[in-house]
């Protein structure tokens, strides 16, 4: 069964930094795209970012320059480190196994991410 669960979401202040991470059960992540997406409060999900099974990288341009996603194939994880962070950051993100700008997947449950003073 394929399970993703998200963590290290927390309330943070404008330009502060997070570091969300993805654990994968029942594949293994090494094999297939993995992108996060997010969902703002009365919004539709937005994908932001993916590494490709050859760990190559893509971004949304909403947070290009900010944001980094990386994996540690080892323990099947899935990062994502926000930098700079601004109140439109506001979202739960989820990682999902989809290649890069889709939003269809499986994901997890998502972790809560607030940015205000």
């Amino acid at each position: 069964e394929v399970q993703l669960v998200e963590s290290g979401g927390d309330l943070v202040q404008p330009g502060g930094s997070l570091r969300l991470s993805c654990a994968a059960s029942g594949f293994a992540i090494v094999y297939y795209f993995m992108s996060w997406v997010r969902q703002a409060p009365g919004k539709g999900l937005e994908w932001v970012a993916t590494v490709d099974s050859d760990g190559s990288t893509t971004y949304a341009d909403s947070v290009k320059g900010r944001f980094t996603v990386g994996r540690d194939n080892s323990k099947n994880t899935l990062f994502l480190q926000l930098g700079s962070l601004k109140p439109e950051d506001t979202a739960v993100y989820f990682c999902s196994r989809s290649a890069p700008r889709m939003l269809t997947g499986p994901r997890g449950r998502g972790t809560q991410v607030t940015v205000s003073s």
